[in-house]
């Protein structure tokens, strides 16, 4: 037993082995040659689709095994149905709401991918056509959450009707992309709002001028540099510093009472945060309801596509992750067998 034992787990080792020397070998070609074709790609779902599948499969696993075959009948009616009133109407007169998710950090990474779907939708969205984006969010930098909201502006600007869908969160930057779109929901219990601007950092001048160290802070320009790190911070950078931070926060308050011209701005643009319930009465919210029930009722007069850019993932990426999931079921398995000759885990 002791022999077969320590010859399996030879044969393990040279498995990893070799295995490791492949992936390596694979990953060093597919590095070598030139990258073809797009390494992005558009991933579609028609939601409407997905949802009747889905309802199907729960009739059947509710139904009594007698009934299943009627069932399976009437689908397959229904289907015939539905594609000789499509040939008959034209699936182009049937309105479409296409249906795009930001989730938003610190740095609005996703900004980016955001202004691609954005171009992608305007290139082929027609007369009656809706987007409908469910933005999660609770803001960063200034400059990231302003490039996301001009992408969202030109939804606006092509004529496209955009609704924004928030379940958990629009604050801050979050809401600069919420307020550009002419129809605003939210769930009950969502927090939006913090109109407001917000800066922070430490300074260690102190703490180095009690060690003896100096730092020199050069600088061209009046206002170039007004708090630092580690020089020593003056009263005039402090009031430049808060002038700018009320510069900003104004263009935040215009570009709000803007797009929502019915809002107290002044009465809101206090940092402050509210839940759905009460961002409904301060209006900065249209309606309450969650993202699913509003696309739910979309789908009984339209077709609802989520639509998505998704990277691609290289041959050696995928082999790697397919070799990686292979080594570790071979080691699983081998666990088990040794276990089943009386192995005991550690």
């Amino acid at each position: 037993m002791n022999e077969w034992l320590t010859e399996y787990g030879m044969f393990l080792a040279q498995l990893v082995a070799v295995v490791a020397v492949v992936t390596l070998a694979v990953m060093l070609v597919m590095r070598a040659r030139t990258a073809e074709g797009e390494r992005v790609r558009l991933k579609l779902e028609e939601l409407n689709e997905t949802r009747r599948r889905r309802r199907r499969r729960l009739q059947l696993a509710a139904s009594e095994p007698g009934a299943r075959k009627r069932l399976l009948k009437a689908f397959r009616r229904d289907d015939k149905a539905r594609g000789k009133g499509r040939d008959a109407e034209g699936q182009e007169k049937t309105p479409v709401v296409w249906v795009i998710d930001f989730h938003g950090d610190l740095k609005a990474s996703a900004a980016g991918r955001l202004a691609e779907e954005v171009s992608a939708v305007l290139d082929v969205a027609g007369d009656g056509d809706e987007v409908v984006v469910r933005l999660e969010s609770a803001g960063g930098l200034v400059h990231a959450y302003g490039h996301a909201a001009a992408e969202m502006d030109r939804l606006r600007q092509a004529g496209l009707s955009t609704t924004v869908c928030v379940d958990k969160v629009a604050a801050s930057g979050g809401y600069l992309m919420a307020c550009c779109a002419d129809r605003l929901r939210a769930a009950p219990f969502a927090v939006l709002g913090s109109i407001g601007v917000v800066a922070q950092l430490p300074n260690l001048h102190r703490l180095l001028k009690r060690h003896d160290i100096d730092v020199e802070v050069l600088t061209a320009g009046r206002y170039k540099r007004t708090l630092t790190v580690l020089g020593e911070n003056t009263e005039e950078g402090r009031e430049k510093f808060l002038e700018d931070l009320e510069t900003i926060h104004g263009l935040f308050k215009r570009y709000v009472a803007g797009r929502r011209p019915g809002l107290d701005i002044e009465a809101v643009a206090t940092g402050e945060v509210w839940y759905g319930q009460d961002a409904v009465a301060r209006g900065l919210v249209d309606e309450l309801g969650t993202s699913e029930a509003y696309l739910v009722a979309r789908m009984k007069e339209a077709r609802v596509v989520s639509l998505r850019l998704e990277r691609r993932q290289s041959l050696a990426e995928r082999m790697g992750m397919a070799v990686s999931h292979g080594v570790e079921r071979g080691l699983e398995r081998g666990l088990e067998v040794l276990e089943a000759c009386g192995w005991q885990r550690r």
